[in-house]
């Protein structure tokens, strides 16, 4: 029964009925010409017969499940597969907006301890032909980039390939031996360095804080946690969802931030910041200080390995939402997040996760009553931006037509907006409290006025 690191354990230690822990992601196909009838049945029978499992997928927290089961992992090694697998008609007329209710509703419902923290459903009846996989996993298990990471193992970018299998397939996992060889004493040798590097980084984290803090007096624009102002997305929450999705061209964001000299990421956060203004303005409740966005950061190496576990620290962002001008409102953006990597580069990778888990740490009182109606929020809105796939892909000849994205939203965070890419798509994914956030969709419409916006801009 192997242990659980604290950046597992604390999503399982946080989660309630109505703040369930677990990230999703729907996945929209184009069937092979000619299967639009049978393609669903042979998706599941291809799932159902992969009674071999990936040991990611076989864990569960270790009984009892809310005592032990938040310190050690242990493994099944029979699954359910009609539990963990699901194959869904939608009712007619087999709409987008029938999809998207489905989704809405299964996303609000907690994972099972009892057994390996996964799902797959499989969903059927579109009216335009196209199949739909609704996933869902629990974050202790795998953060946003893992999560597509794993989805990625299983596509291929040739139309013709039919061997492709399930997420949980052993041989996705696989690596290569490697050719070096250990010394005598080596592990030993190996743990010794580590904790003595661990030490010191820990040691470093007092100067690193005191770098951050005279940044900001030196007049540096980085946002510091605990000075966001309260909106109407900085609420208790309960247990029901609703989620949103949006297709965008890629083209048309990469062309913006080359006129413009930013980076895509700022086009999308000043897109996201454009559409909470409007979206606050409709419901009379836009603040006059800046909204801040929390922006996760993946920690992970240029090509090391994405498929498991959690490698993610955070910064701030000041989203301009003060400034009516779009010109004006990226340059608050652009300058915030600049300021933001600046001060990453001066922090060790140990530095900046402890900088992330400050960050986040005041969400772990809300479940203190009136906490998170008498504090200042750590920040407004989640917005995360996770690169997918830049190429065309396929799963047995069906092409990925669209992977949109479903977070969490906590006690004070009642919105979460997820993109994920893939080929020449930026897709969207909203995550918000049912009673919260009403008229979600509404935030779509905002987003495409405010890339319209910044199209003029440029």
């Amino acid at each position: 029964m192997p242990f659980m690191p604290v950046t597992e354990s604390m999503f399982l230690v946080a989660e309630t009925r109505e703040h369930p822990m677990h990230v999703g992601g729907l996945q929209l196909f184009v069937p092979p010409d000619g299967e639009e009838e049978t393609f669903g049945q042979k998706v599941y029978e291809t799932f159902e017969a992969a009674t071999d499992v990936y040991e990611l997928f076989r864990k569960r927290p270790a009984p009892p499940v809310n005592v032990m089961g938040t310190l050690r992992w242990i493994f099944d090694d029979d699954l359910d597969f009609e539990h963990h697998v699901r194959r869904i008609m939608l009712p007619r007329p087999g709409r987008v907006r029938e999809l998207l209710r489905y989704v809405s509703a299964e996303h609000g419902a907690p994972l099972d301890r009892h057994r390996p923290m996964w799902e797959l459903h499989i969903i059927e009846g579109l009216a335009d032909g196209r199949l739909a996989l609704y996933s869902k996993i629990h974050h202790s298990l795998v953060d946003g980039v893992s999560a597509l990471k794993l989805f990625e193992k299983t596509l291929t970018p040739d139309p013709d390939r039919r061997d492709c299998g399930p997420i949980w397939d052993p041989a996705l996992f696989r690596k290569k031996k490697s050719s070096a060889v250990a010394t005598t004493g080596g592990g030993a040798l190996a743990a010794v360095s580590t904790g003595v590097k661990a030490a010191g980084e820990l040691a470093g984290m007092g100067p690193a804080a005191a770098r951050i803090g005279w940044n900001k007096l030196r007049g540096n624009d980085m946002v510091l946690p605990l000075t966001a102002p309260h909106t109407m997305l900085n609420v208790p929450i309960g247990g029901a969802r609703r989620f949103a999705s949006q297709q965008w061209s890629k083209t048309r964001m990469t062309d913006v931030a080359s006129a413009l000299g930013v980076t895509l990421n700022d086009v999308v956060l000043t897109m996201c910041a454009g559409a909470l203004r409007s979206y606050l303005i409709d419901r009379n409740a836009l603040p006059d200080q800046p909204l801040v966005a929390m922006v996760p950061v993946s920690m992970r190496e240029a090509g090391a390995d994405a498929s498991g576990g959690n490698a993610v620290t955070t910064v701030l962002c000041n989203l301009g939402t003060d400034q009516p001008d779009p010109e004006r409102r990226l340059a608050a953006v652009v300058r915030s997040m600049n300021d933001s990597k600046a001060m990453m580069r001066n922090l060790s990778p140990l530095q900046a996760l402890g900088y992330g888990a400050a960050v986040m740490a005041p969400l772990l009182l809300t479940p203190v009553p009136g906490f998170v109606r008498n504090t200042p929020p750590p920040f407004n809105v989640i917005i995360s931006n996770v690169p997918g796939p830049k190429t065309e892909m396929y799963w047995n000849g069906a092409r990925l037509d669209g992977v949109y994205p479903a977070s969490i939203v906590l006690d004070g965070q009642a919105l979460n907006i997820t993109l994920a890419t893939n080929a020449d798509n930026v897709n969207f994914g909203l995550v918000g409290d049912r009673r919260s956030v009403p008229s979600l969709q509404r935030m779509l419409t905002h987003l495409d006025t405010a890339l319209e916006e910044l199209e003029k801009l440029a």
